[in-house]
């Protein structure tokens, strides 16, 4: 996987293509429910808030020891995007984080694309550790991990459950 920036990749029914500022206006139509905020704080943005803050996350982080991988969900039998999956890697330890769009959900695109986003970054040879960040009360993103093999551990950070997956588990 190369350091400069994510690559694409896919699933059996959704790409996963690096993030893009023009990206922005139908995002921020898939991120529009303020319940997609209801574990993690924050509002919808609109699209031109939208496309600084792809921007500024395309390009990369000031700390050059991190790099921040972002990557939008493209559902290709509908051609529309659905939510988004994105990795901050430090060192050979990836933190993770997915979203799907209210609209999209029920459809199990949140535990496709999270599989396919740890294989992904544990096939690339980079990254060894995946981590994930979860509320405890947030039982629909804790079956999307435990489905892309990550499992909870004992580990709390700002309340949240620490999932992980190691390279030598899968």
């Amino acid at each position: 996987m190369p350091i400069n920036g994510p690559r694409p990749f896919s699933t059996a029914r959704l790409d996963a293509l690096p993030l893009e500022a023009g990206y922005a206006q139908e995002m921020a139509v898939v991120l529009l429910d303020p319940a997609l905020h209801t574990y993690t704080g924050g509002a919808p943005e609109d699209a031109d808030t939208l496309r600084a803050r792809y921007e500024r996350q395309s390009a990369g982080s000031p700390d050059p020891a991190e790099l921040w991988w972002n990557w939008v969900l493209r559902v290709r039998e509908e051609d529309r995007l659905a939510g988004y999956v994105q990795a901050t890697v430090r060192g050979s330890r990836a933190e993770v984080a997915w979203v799907v769009g209210t609209g999209m959900q029920g459809r199990g695109y949140a535990k496709e694309a999270a599989g396919g986003l740890v294989v992904h970054l544990l096939g690339g040879g980079v990254v060894r550790t995946v981590v994930a960040h979860i509320h405890p009360h947030h039982a629909a993103s804790a079956a999307v991990a435990s489905a892309a093999g990550l499992s909870p551990t004992e580990e709390r950070e700002d309340g949240e459950v620490r999932w992980r997956v190691d390279a030598h588990c899968l």
